[in-house]
């Protein structure tokens, strides 16, 4: 059974897509992420041109991102102030993010900087979190305790200028790291296809020391408006968002994620980034695999920035 994707202009089988938009849901409720870092390697992998592929993924974050933030809204843990402070960075940097885009779209090298870049990103993430969750497993073992960083504790961020007061997180933090890093993730999700959420959470809470308890919530809150500007500026530019596979994705993550949350709350949360990281890293070496094989097809055409 298949449908024809009139922006990737190519037929694909529903059921595949189905499965794909499926599984990374139900990762997504399993692990609370969104789910751009996996869903974009798989329609790559599935013959997806990664001009349409990056565009039509961010779709699949703004929608599991939604549900999550009105969730962590109603349970009073979101910072709308550090939101909006992330926020504003978050959209100039998908803005510079889209321009690099279509630049290295019109030089024809977009696709293979698509791919190391998520090689090197996943395999650094991937590897860092099985350190973690490996160390944190052993320590349950032992019954060792963890030792804590408090947040409040003091670093040379902390030391910069044009501080703000966050009520809700109860810091007093300077705005330049807080507009630097949704800038940064900004880019990420323009030339990548994701949330940034894998990236932005770790370093709001290890390198900001914004508390846990909102770290979480306001990143969400970040992820729906930079994603939701993203698809709508690719879509006007690089006229690459396909609005079929979007909804196929959506359609099918959304149902994905409600199992995926029942089986997340059956595990502890030291194998499940264990899981997680094996997943990231599995899907980075399938990328650099791609890299370094010869292709069937040496040569390939490219048409309006896609290639066949």
């Amino acid at each position: 059974m298949t449908v024809y994707l009139p922006i990737a202009e190519l037929s694909v089988n529903i059921l595949i897509i189905l499965g794909m938009g499926a599984a990374v849901g139900f990762l997504s409720g399993m692990f609370g992420v969104g789910g751009g870092f996996l869903i974009t390697p798989l329609l790559i992998f599935y013959n997806i041109p990664p001009v349409v592929a990056v565009a039509t993924g961010a779709n699949q974050v703004v929608a599991s991102s939604i549900s999550g933030a009105i969730t962590h809204f109603r349970r009073g843990t979101l910072d709308m102030k550090l939101g909006s402070v992330l926020l504003v960075g978050g959209l100039a940097g998908a803005t510079v993010g889209v321009w690099i885009f279509s630049w290295l779209r019109r030089l024809g090298q977009l696709d293979l900087f698509i791919s190391l870049l998520y090689v090197v990103l996943l395999g650094t993430i991937g590897i860092l979190m099985l350190q973690e969750s490996l160390r944190a497993m052993r320590r349950a073992k032992t019954n060792q305790a963890l030792p804590l960083k408090r947040p409040g504790q003091h670093n040379w961020v902390h030391r910069l200028p044009l501080k703000m007061r966050f009520k809700k997180s109860k810091i007093y933090l300077s705005a330049i790291p807080v507009v630097a890093l949704g800038f940064g993730i900004g880019i990420l999700t323009s030339i990548m296809g994701v949330g940034g959420g894998f990236i932005m959470v770790p370093a709001m809470i290890y390198l900001l020391r914004i508390p846990t308890s909102v770290v979480v919530g306001t990143s969400l809150f970040q992820i729906i408006f930079v994603t939701a500007y993203t698809t709508m500026v690719q879509a006007a530019t690089n006229y690459s968002v396909d609005i079929v596979l979007a909804t196929i994705l959506m359609v099918a993550g959304v149902i994905g994620a409600q199992y995926g949350v029942r089986v997340g709350q059956k595990l502890r949360g030291e194998q499940l980034r264990a899981l997680l990281a094996l997943l990231v890293l599995a899907v980075g070496i399938r990328l650099a695999i791609g890299l370094v094989v010869t292709p069937d097809d040496i040569y390939s055409v490219s048409v309006g920035g896609l290639s066949y």
